[in-house]
């Protein structure tokens, strides 16, 4: 259909949703180009002939792309996760290819920098602070409104994210989070925000999560998706997402206006955007508005005209393909991300092909590993797997969603701990 249009994909190696990409490439007869964090010392150890790139070194990375890629050119560039979307802005900005301005990406990945943009545009935004991971707690604790929210610059997913209700609470969120970005994984990914934390006033009232497509500075809604179990913490792990929202029309209108708000005053221009709002009486507040899709596998949640993913529909865009007129499937649809319930090693699952027999249930996805460590939030960063369903409404969505984890059975025995492991 793309007569081998070549795109680029900028992610990391570990993501799920680069398969997906594959897939829809293979669909529409387009060659996919990979740069990914990967060792520079060993030729080609994934057989992709990827470009290897280092997320610490930007403005290199985004070089050695378009120093890899000349003579052979790609027609769009797409970033897959939060730390490939400013290289991936760098390099399109190169090739004089649509997408967002390096500034804009780096600003919607950064936890601080959106607050500070947000509030000079005049949108809701809580009471924060940034604070050095190295500074004193007790003294911090004496100053911060409560409840508050700790969140490290540097991670996603919820990592790190923790609420504090009290003084003493805080002191020992403060030095969770601190502890956690001195750990093996973490340091190895050290940017200039990683020993900065952010401290937020804790914002009441239900999360939603806006799956949009920004088109030359417009954005359309794909999906707004209800987060049905409440978020309040201590921890804000992510379980299960459904669409339609629930929300009455005027307030997912409302919804979308002030994402599509957000994004202009970020300066997001091209491309997929992955919003996460809290409403309240009060108002919608932004949480965060990312320059690229929903992660993981919960994209297979979405569907629209004549089947197509959304990694299809997002190629198809950045080829400048009109897809204004593609609409998400009419039927229910809803994703559990499944849980660690506990720190050990996974061994097992069982009760898969009972979940499975679940009505309304789709597909379940084990990604879980034999013998893998498993670290729940707050400094876990993955799931044990997913779960998707399909109705003819919401409410018996989110309930085979649930009935199905509850006939999973994992076995996971408990880790023995190390000195200097989580």
């Amino acid at each position: 259909m793309f007569d081998g249009a070549r795109v680029l994909i900028v992610a990391a190696t570990t993501g799920y949703q680069t398969r997906s990409f594959g897939e829809a490439a293979a669909k529409l007869g387009v060659r996919l180009v990979f740069a990914t964090d990967r060792c520079d010392q060993i030729d080609d150890p994934w057989w992709d002939q990827a470009v290897p790139i280092r997320f610490h070194d930007e403005e290199r990375s985004a070089a050695d792309i378009v120093d890899a890629i000349d003579g052979s050119p790609v027609r769009a560039v797409l970033a897959v996760g939060d730390r490939p979307t400013v290289i991936a802005a760098r390099v399109a900005e190169t090739l004089g290819l649509p997408g967002n301005p390096p500034a804009a990406a780096h600003a919607s990945r950064n936890k601080l920098a959106s607050r500070i943009v947000l509030k000079a545009s005049g949108m809701a935004v809580p009471w924060f602070q940034a604070v050095m991971a190295k500074g004193d707690p007790l003294a911090l604790a004496e100053i911060v409104p409560y409840p508050c929210v700790l969140k490290p610059l540097s991670m996603s997913g919820s990592r790190g994210v923790i609420r504090a209700d009290t003084r003493d609470g805080f002191v020992a969120a403060f030095n969770r989070v601190t502890a956690l970005l001195e750990q093996p994984d973490v340091r190895s990914e050290r940017d200039a925000a990683s020993d900065t934390l952010m401290i937020e006033a804790f914002i009441p009232g239900r999360e939603y999560a806006l799956e949009g497509l920004l088109d030359r500075g417009m954005l359309r809604t794909l999906a707004l998706f209800d987060k049905p179990d409440p978020l309040d913490g201590p921890f804000f792990e992510e379980t299960i997402y459904v669409t339609p929202s629930a929300l009455r029309q005027e307030d997912q209108a409302r919804v979308s206006e002030t994402v599509a708000a957000a994004a202009r005053a970020l300066g997001l221009r091209h491309g997929p955007v992955h919003a996460e709002v809290r409403v309240n009486e009060r108002g919608v507040y932004v949480l965060e508005v990312a320059a690229r899709p929903i992660g993981g596998l919960c994209s297979r949640a979405l569907r629209f005209t004549d089947d197509m993913s959304l990694e299809e529909l997002l190629l198809r865009h950045a080829l400048g393909h009109d897809v204004s007129q593609v609409a998400r499937e009419p039927q229910a649809s809803g994703v559990m991300m499944i849980p660690i319930p506990t720190r050990g090693i996974y061994r097992s699952v069982g009760g898969v092909e009972e979940a499975r027999a679940v009505a309304a249930v789709d597909d379940i996805r084990i990604t879980a590993k034999p013998d893998q460590v498993l670290v729940p939030l707050p400094e876990g960063k993955s799931y044990l797997g997913f779960i998707f369903a399909r109705g003819e409404e919401a409410g018996l969505v989110v309930q085979a969603l649930r009935d199905a984890h509850a006939r999973l059975e994992f076995k996971i025995d408990r880790e023995i701990r190390l000195v200097g492991r989580i």
